[in-house]
């Protein structure tokens, strides 16, 4: 097993270069002059999110610890008769890194699950598990049993239940997202009663929930299917950026690959013009497997690297070069599935109190991608944000979640930028969204519902086509709209 991971260097291999390019290409931040700070005041009283943009009032926030056979399900009773009384809402998550609000109520009840029930079925594959389960305990107790996911998530701080609540997707492949492995969940309507969902019982509500962000109920546990672990190879191969999209189809017609994604180079004087692909295959060896690891030390000094792209054009090349070159030599070797997205986002914190990282993601169609990448080099570096890093997945069609973003295969595209926290900043964030969603829409892509709420309604409405019938059903199960938060709020509450 090499001991250095794919992803320390994939994001940037800074234990390597990071002395060289710190000193000669060091981070700068812009100077803030005329500029109107939106950095959080955090006073008592509020909830924030992972954007830190989100600082919303609420009236109550409670932290469940309680697993669903020791009380859950009367604290969470207990909660819901009080918001009644009150005529506040009410919204459960777990680790809130939505960046948006979406899993926060406005002036009403917040729940937060920080429980660990894990209750394996090997014999057909399956776990139960409690709502707030963290992925980083379920791989931790799937891997001593030889399993993992079936699908997750690249990292590994969320909620189970958020990530089907939000119906996320990973590198694994051929799937679709993760509420496509989920067999069954309880869920506590808005009066209490506590109901069963599966694709046999109540399935009209479970392809609701499943990416309805929560606006349907409070669930308390889940069934969800497992995959066996393995040890596997990668492959890397570089490739013009316009063709990842049709060749990373062919390359996923091979059914041993396991695992796949992509990136896309981000300096602005090529921008987008090269991408890296890399697959993973099982090697022929599967025995002895050594337990799920982290990148851990490697990845933490890779922060260094990936922090100094910042405003820096040489260091972004440079690190294309660690990705494209130095890591293909050096992470050549095998690694458990597992280990793989056994990752937290804290590898990647920022610490500059004035920025914020700000995710986007958008879903295309693979044989229109290289029209996607000429409007993204159209739009993106004219503006004023700084991207550092694009992930390209696969998700498989889904038809089954009413708020589906991929109807057929799409590449996932996940960006991450570097957002200043003034209101320039914001203002700048949300022409360059609206635009890329415009683009993205007309190509027949979606973009994604997790993140800052920048949509126009008409954008909204036109990226999820079902809404309206979402909306009608929600009213129709939630009368007294008890589930609420921010998404709710900006886009559907007048639907």
């Amino acid at each position: 097993m090499n001991l250095i991971t794919k992803r320390a260097f994939l994001l940037g291999s800074g234990a390597i270069v990071g002395a060289y390019l710190g000193a000669k290409y060091g981070p700068k931040n812009p100077v803030l002059d005329g500029t109107t700070s939106l950095q959080p005041s955090g006073a008592a009283g509020t909830l924030n999110d992972a954007s830190g943009l989100s600082q919303t009032p609420i009236h109550k926030h409670i932290i469940v610890k309680q697993d669903p056979e020791k009380g859950l399900v009367d604290i969470l009773r207990d909660e819901l008769r009080a918001a009644k009384a009150e005529g506040r809402p009410v919204s459960l998550s777990a680790a809130r890194h939505s960046m948006g609000g979406q899993s926060i109520p406005r002036d009403g009840h917040a729940i937060t699950l920080d429980t660990d029930f894990f209750e394996p079925d090997t014999a057909n594959a399956t776990y139960r598990c409690s709502a707030g389960l963290r992925w980083d305990s379920a791989i931790r107790q799937m891997d001593a049993i030889g399993f993992g996911p079936k699908v997750m998530q690249s990292n590994n701080d969320f909620g189970i239940a958020s990530t089907f609540c939000v119906n996320a997707h990973g590198w694994p492949v051929p799937y679709s997202a993760m509420g496509s492995t989920t067999r069954s969940f309880k869920m506590l309507l808005q009066d209490g009663d506590l109901i069963t969902c599966s694709r046999d019982e109540n399935a009209d509500l479970f392809n609701l929930t499943m990416g309805g962000y929560g606006l349907t109920g409070l669930i308390t546990e889940m069934e969800v299917e497992m995959t066996a672990n393995a040890r596997l190879s990668p492959t890397f191969e570089k490739m013009a950026g316009p063709d990842f999209g049709v060749k990373f189809m062919a390359a996923l017609k091979d059914p041993k690959v396991q695992m796949g994604y992509g990136r896309l180079n981000v300096d602005k004087a090529a921008f987008f013009d090269k991408a890296l692909m890399i697959t993973y295959r099982p090697t022929q060896d599967q025995s002895d497997l050594p337990a799920a690891s982290t990148s851990g030390f490697v990845s933490k000094l890779a922060r260094h690297l990936f922090r100094a792209q910042l405003g820096a054009e040489g260091v972004k090349r440079r690190r294309w070069w660690v990705e494209t070159d130095l890591q293909a030599k050096l992470t050549a070797g095998d690694v458990t599935r597992n280990s793989l997205i056994n990752e937290p986002v804290v590898t990647l914190d920022d610490k500059d109190p004035t920025r914020t990282d700000i995710l986007h993601e958008y879903f295309i169609e693979p044989e229109r991608f290289a029209e996607w990448v000429a409007l993204c080099k159209r739009v993106i570096p004219a503006s004023y944000q700084e991207l550092l890093n694009i992930t390209l997945r696969y998700v498989a069609p889904d038809n089954e979640a009413v708020l589906s973003y991929a109807p057929v295969d799409r590449i996932a595209c996940v960006m991450l930028f570097s957002q200043e926290m003034t209101l320039r900043g914001e203002a700048d964030m949300q022409r360059m969204t609206q635009a890329l969603i415009a683009g993205t829409a007309e190509l027949g892509g979606t973009y994604y519902l997790p993140y800052r709420l920048h949509a126009t309604q008409a954008q909204f409405e036109q990226s999820y086509p079902s809404a309206g019938e979402f909306v009608a059903a929600k009213r129709e199960i939630d009368p007294d709209l008890r589930f609420r938060n921010g998404l709710w709020d900006t886009y559907m509450a007048g639907l």
